[in-house]
């Protein structure tokens, strides 16, 4: 089924690029005013919540940005805690990296920033 979306989306794209027309103007102008805007679109796991108040010269006065990831947190630490119990008595370097990896599974763009793990285990 992935392969057949791959070839949709690849037709599509030739159909778009094929039918284009350049506008008469690249960009609309837009004269600043006092608002806020907002939205939700998907990502990869899960959705991204954003939100901006703009002022009166068009300044961004405040930004809120919600990953997917932040959303995810305390599930993502529960699931760990579960995931490491059996897994106790492994190498430190390799249970680490089966944390990381586990860490990845809700977000796999955070691949770089889970290499952070420091791994500590307080046996009672």
């Amino acid at each position: 089924m992935r392969a057949v979306e791959v070839l949709w989306a690849c037709d599509e794209a030739l159909r778009i690029i094929e039918n284009y027309e350049r506008p008469d103007t690249s960009a609309v102008e837009v004269l600043p005013r006092a608002s806020t805007g907002y939205g939700a679109t998907e990502a990869p796991r899960g959705l991204l919540y954003h939100r901006y108040g703009i002022g009166e010269q068009g300044h961004i006065l405040e930004a809120k940005i919600v990953p997917p990831t932040s959303q995810n947190q305390k599930t993502i630490e529960n699931d760990l805690r579960q995931f490491v119990t059996p897994r106790v008595s492994l190498p430190n370097e390799r249970l680490t990296w089966q944390c990381e990896q586990a860490v990845r599974n809700y977000d796999p763009c955070i691949s770089c920033a889970t290499h952070f793990l420091k791994l500590k285990i307080i046996q009672e």
